[in-house]
């Protein structure tokens, strides 16, 4: 069972990515296109893949209801905020989500497989892992994003 499961493992982190995946984090980052982006890993064929994306117009609250409440995700979201000197800025987080009530099969797929999609998005500039939505609350994203 152990060896199955290091397997597995070790398979995961050879997880192809989707240029789909690439191309919406760069009209993201470059052209504001989207809020936000979702990925999911497509077990069957063995990459990482576009889930959806959000509007420029989309909510803080549209991209939290858009993370399943018991699967994992890889996300991206466009984070605007004024910093203490009034100016408006905005930085890329990249969210590992991951909930405690997800399989541990896809908690170790996702975690394998994290850093080798990350490096695939050139211009990430915060990183979350979160179990729960308190983990990303907007409190979160003000707090890491100056």
């Amino acid at each position: 069972m152990r060896a199955n499961r290091l397997a597995q493992a070790n398979a995961a982190s050879g997880m192809a990515v989707n240029d789909d995946c690439k191309l919406k984090f760069l009209e993201l980052k470059a052209k504001r296109t989207y809020r936000f982006v979702i990925f999911k890993i497509d077990e069957k064929q063995k990459e990482v893949v576009v889930e959806k994306v959000g509007e420029p117009s989309s909510s803080y609250e549209d991209f939290a209801a858009s993370l399943p409440t018991d699967e994992c995700r890889y996300a991206i979201y466009d984070f605007d905020f004024v910093t203490e000197e009034n100016l408006q800025k905005s930085k890329i987080f990249f969210i590992a989500w991951s909930p405690d009530s997800s399989r541990v099969r896809s908690k170790m797929l996702y975690a394998s497989s994290k850093d080798r999609f990350k490096r695939e998005l050139d211009g990430i500039q915060v990183e979350l892992q979160a179990t729960d939505p308190t983990e990303m609350g907007l409190d979160v994203f003000r707090s890491r994003a100056n």
